[in-house]
């Protein structure tokens, strides 16, 4: 019984995410809130949330990397993304380690140089 409880709870959290806010701010912080084929740092990220080749390709979502220039589908990239390498940040919706992974890679909530990215994120999302 109590293992039965244990896995509906892992279920549940496992399906939670960050604030809907929390893409706003991503968004906002990347672009400007701009949309399109928004190219940036150095022409190595393309679209509304920033996203590198490598990035996409270790999100694992389906589709060619040209597709991140639309917000729909650049969401579910970095959603896939930060629930492979930071699920128990999506769970709780911790917004500044997940936008410190974002803007710094698996490990970027270990980097000193994401923690003004992550903060900024973090107030926009309130």
């Amino acid at each position: 019984m109590k293992s039965t409880l244990l896995l509906l709870a892992l279920c549940a959290t496992a399906q939670a995410a960050p604030p809907a806010s929390f893409f706003r701010a991503l968004h906002v912080v990347e672009t400007g809130g701009r949309t399109g084929a928004i190219i940036g740092d150095q022409g190595r990220a393309l679209g509304p949330l920033q996203i590198h080749r490598a990035y996409h390709a270790d999100s694992r979502v389906a589709g060619d990397y040209s597709r991140v220039a639309d917000l729909d589908y650049s969401k579910r990239v970095v959603s896939a993304y930060l629930q492979r390498y930071a699920p128990a940040a999506w769970a709780a919706g911790d917004v500044v380690t997940l936008a410190r992974i974002h803007n710094g890679g698996p490990r970027g909530a270990a980097k000193p140089a994401t923690v003004a990215y992550g903060d900024k994120v973090a107030r926009l999302t309130k």
